[in-house]
């Protein structure tokens, strides 16, 4: 039964990365640019909030693109790793139950989308 529809992953999984991608990039406008409206004001420049913003918006475009999926995967894993541990796990053990925020649910789908080889952009190889 699973035969059928394991022709079909790599596509599943360009999916996922592909809305990954974009939840960050959602995010980082948010932070950066204050789109989509947000309740948090503006970072200022150089500070660890605008770092996670320009993390998060390029990564998310690089993400969501398929480029470097690898070593960005990476990094956005290593940025939801600060915000949770700085700013989410202070207030609750479950984040999503006690913040409703959607952002945390992607370190559940990083992992998947890291470490699947089908996900990064491949240019074949000339023989």
């Amino acid at each position: 039964m699973l035969d059928r529809f394991s022709k079909y992953w790599p596509e599943a999984l360009s999916i996922v990365r592909i809305v990954v991608g974009l939840l960050f990039l959602e995010h980082g406008t948010a932070k950066l640019f204050g789109f989509p409206h947000t309740t948090m004001a503006q970072p200022e420049m150089g500070t660890l909030l605008w770092f996670q913003g320009v993390i998060e918006l390029a990564g998310g475009a690089l993400f969501a693109i398929g480029f470097f999926t690898r070593p960005v995967a990476f990094i956005l894993a290593g940025d939801m790793a600060v915000a949770y541990f700085m700013a989410h796990a202070p207030k609750g053990l479950y984040p999503l139950r006690e913040l409703g925020s959607d952002i945390e649910a992607l370190r559940f789908y990083e992992p998947i989308a890291n470490a699947n080889s089908q996900l990064s952009a491949q240019v074949p190889a000339r023989e």
